[in-house]
């Protein structure tokens, strides 16, 4: 607690004096431009992951990289999706797996987390990611179906979040764009799927059009001033 404390302090001494009028701006209000849906895992960081300011991200965290199917009940996960789409009006939904994801673990041995109900129930919605894999590489190792589940899961929910009804509307009206994501963290790489190929290729390739883009946009500016 000491170290977190301590961390505290820093903020205020250091990081918040440099960035004290981005942190007056966002006083004012938030206009993420993503909704990042990705797992508690301390290991991941999506401001440092993707090179984020304060107020890009809108971050939405569970066990496993979740998102249960539209349905009448609450949760916290439906309410955060709702909200980043209807009111701060994102413009991309990146969903984020990871590998040695302990969530996806549990997922395939249900015995390990028998005794966790609600982490059991939790875990059945990544149930059909977890059968795909077993059918195409029934032989493989638990360490090659593990790799294999993070990225089907992400495709899964994928497919979960297009039945809520404001992704629904806005992804058929080119409003907002879906991403699934897997990241390695021992080899800092992020693969991202490719529909028109149907398969998770290195971001680099993913938004190469994209990045020059940014880029250009960004020599432009810096001409200009």
């Amino acid at each position: 607690m000491a170290k977190i404390a301590k961390g505290i302090v820093r903020f205020k001494s250091e990081v918040y004096a440099q960035k004290k009028e981005l942190f007056k701006q966002l006083s004012l209000g938030q206009h993420p431009e993503a909704l990042f849906i990705t797992c508690s895992d301390s290991r991941i960081d999506p401001n440092l992951l993707v090179q984020t300011e304060p107020g890009e991200l809108f971050i939405c965290r569970n066990a496993g990289n979740i998102v249960p199917p539209h349905n009448n009940y609450t949760g916290g996960v439906t309410a955060s999706i709702e909200y980043a789409v209807a009111v701060l009006k994102v413009k991309h939904i990146i969903i984020c797996g990871h590998s040695g994801c302990g969530a996806l673990e549990g997922a395939m041995d249900p015995e390990s987390v028998k005794d966790l109900p609600h982490v059991s129930q939790w875990l059945s919605y990544s149930k059909a990611a977890l059968q795909i894999v077993e059918e195409r590489a029934p032989n493989a190792s638990r360490e090659e179906k593990l790799q294999m589940l993070v990225k089907e899961n992400v495709l899964l929910q994928l497919q979960h979040i297009r039945t809520h009804p404001h992704v629904a509307a806005k992804s058929a009206t080119g409003k907002i764009e879906l991403h699934a994501w897997a990241y390695d963290i021992g080899q800092g790489d992020v693969e991202a799927y490719d529909e028109k190929l149907g398969r998770f290729v290195p971001v680099e390739e993913k938004y190469h059009e994209e990045a020059k883009l940014f880029a250009a946009s960004q020599a432009s500016s810096c001409d200009h001033t």
